[in-house]
């Protein structure tokens, strides 16, 4: 299974990719929402987590254009962030599920298996 991370704390994507890395899944990062559709289109992710203030477009602006195509409408979306309306945000923005950061590693495990089981509930 592989899993997309956009955020632009280097810490967080380092922390996220040892962990989920460790637990056998195959991961790409990304700083920005810069060509989006592109990425996701090389990178062809089962599950991707979505920071809320990710430079350029911003977590929302991101998630809608994903949510919005037909051809990446159905990859689960997991919205991450410090913001406490994390879960207006993800709502928002259309996301599948949120996680409020920091958070720990049994939550952000926990998250990545109810994406990937909705990812193939949905293939």
């Amino acid at each position: 299974m592989k899993v997309l991370i956009f955020d632009d704390d280097k810490d967080i994507l380092e922390l996220c990719e040892i962990v989920l890395d460790g637990y056998g899944y195959s991961v790409s990062t990304a700083e920005t929402c810069d060509n989006i559709l592109e990425l996701v289109e090389v990178e062809k992710p089962d599950v991707i987590f979505m920071d809320n203030w990710i430079p350029k477009s911003g977590g929302i602006e991101a998630t809608r254009l994903l949510k919005n195509s037909p051809i990446y409408k159905n990859i689960p979306v997991i919205y991450f962030s410090a913001n406490n309306d994390i879960r207006n945000l993800a709502e928002k923005a259309g996301a599948n599920a949120y996680l409020p950061k920091p958070f720990n590693i049994k939550d952000l495990e926990k998250i990545i298996l109810q994406g990937i089981e909705n990812a193939k509930n949905q293939a």
